[in-house]
C-alpha cells in the first residue's frame, strides 16, 4: 500500500452520516453538503484518509439494511471522489459486501470493517476483486450485545484478539486477498471492558508480530470517559467532546508501540499531536 510507505502516522478522520453514531450521530445525516464541508474541514486540518460511516457500531445499535446504508453513504462517497479526486483517500466503514462494492465502484479506495469477514463472508471477494486495503477490528458478539452482558475473555484478550486476526487473515487469502491489503485493529471497545481496553494499549507492541499495518481507534470512547471519571474523581463522566487529551494518551502509547494509523474525530489536535511524537520517534 503506496500510502503506507509514508514515515509519519496517518490520520483517518471519522465521518459518520448516520443519526445514531455515540458523539456525532445526526450532523451529517442526510446532508451530503454539510459531509463534504466537514470532509473539506478534516482536508485542511491535515487529514490522510476519510473514512464514512453509514451504520452506527456504537453499543446497543440496532443494524440497519443494505438499501439504507447505501441511501446514506452512496451519495457522500460520490461527492468526496469529485471534490478530492485522488488528494484524498476515502474509506467506507461497513461489513456488507453490496455497500463495499457499490462505493468502491464509486470512488472508495479502501474498506473499513467491523469484524472483517466475520459478518457477511461475501466481502472478501469484493476486497480480492478490487484488490483494494481492507481494515479489519476485532469485535466479541455484536454491536447490538457487546457491552450488555458480562465479558469474559477465556484465553485472555490479547490472544483472543490473535487468534481472530489470524482467522481472518486465512479466509482472506484463501478468497484471494493479498496479504499486502491486510490492515489490524484490535477494536478498543467492542466488547471490551475498561480493564481489556488499557491491556491492548499497554500490550499494543505484540501485535506486530503479524507484520501488517496497525491503526488505533479510541477517539471520544466511553472508557476514556470512565477513566477519568474514576482518576480526576469527577462528579460526572465527561462527555466525548471533553475526552481529547485520554485519548490522545493512549494514541502516543499505541504509536510508539507501532500503530500506524490513528482514527479520530479530533484532526487537529491529533496531527499536531502526532507531528512532535513521530520526530521524536523518528528513528523508528
Amino acid at each position: 500500500m503506496d500510502f503506507l510507505r509514508n514515515r509519519k502516522t496517518l490520520v483517518m478522520g471519522i465521518l459518520n452520516v448516520t443519526p445514531d453514531s455515540f458523539s456525532d450521530g445526526g450532523l451529517y445525516y442526510g446532508n451530503v453538503r454539510a459531509a463534504i464541508k466537514r470532509a473539506k474541514q478534516m482536508a485542511k486540518e491535515g487529514a490522510d484518509i476519510i473514512d464514512v460511516g453509514g451504520e452506527s457500531t456504537r453499543p446497543g445499535s440496532v443494524p440497519i439494511s443494505v438499501e439504507e446504508e447505501l441511501k446514506r453513504v452512496l451519495p457522500v462517497v460520490r461527492a468526496l471522489k469529485k471534490s478530492f479526486g485522488k488528494r484524498m483517500l476515502i474509506s467506507v466503514d461497513t461489513c456488507k459486501a453490496r455497500v463495499a462494492e457499490k462505493c468502491l465502484k464509486n470512488g472508495a479506495d479502501m474498506i473499513n470493517s467491523v469484524g472483517g469477514f466475520k459478518f457477511d463472508a461475501r466481502l472478501a471477494d469484493v476486497v480480492a476483486s478490487f484488490g483494494c486495503p481492507i481494515a479489519i477490528y476485532h469485535i466479541k458478539g455484536e454491536p447490538s450485545t457487546m457491552q450488555s452482558k458480562k465479558i469474559i475473555y477465556r484465553k485472555g484478550v490479547i490472544p483472543e484478539i490473535k487468534d481472530f486476526f489470524q482467522a481472518q487473515i486465512n479466509y482472506g487469502l484463501k478468497r484471494g486477498v493479498k496479504k499486502s491489503r491486510f490492515i489490524l485493529d484490535p477494536g478498543i471497545g467492542f466488547g471490551k471492558s475498561v480493564r481489556d481496553n488499557l491491556e491492548i494499549i499497554r500490550r499494543f507492541k505484540e501485535f506486530k508480530s503479524f507484520n501488517m499495518p496497525l491503526l488505533i481507534g479510541v477517539s471520544r470512547k466511553s472508557h476514556l470517559g470512565l477513566l477519568l471519571l474514576d482518576e480526576l474523581g469527577l462528579k460526572k463522566t465527561p462527555p466525548p467532546q471533553e475526552r481529547i487529551e485520554a485519548g490522545l494518551a493512549e494514541v502516543g502509547v499505541a504509536v510508539l508501540n507501532g500503530a500506524k494509523i490513528v482514527r479520530t474525530h479530533d484532526i487537529l489536535a491529533t496531527k499536531r499531536f502526532l507531528a512532535i511524537l513521530d520526530k521524536l520517534n523518528s528513528n523508528r
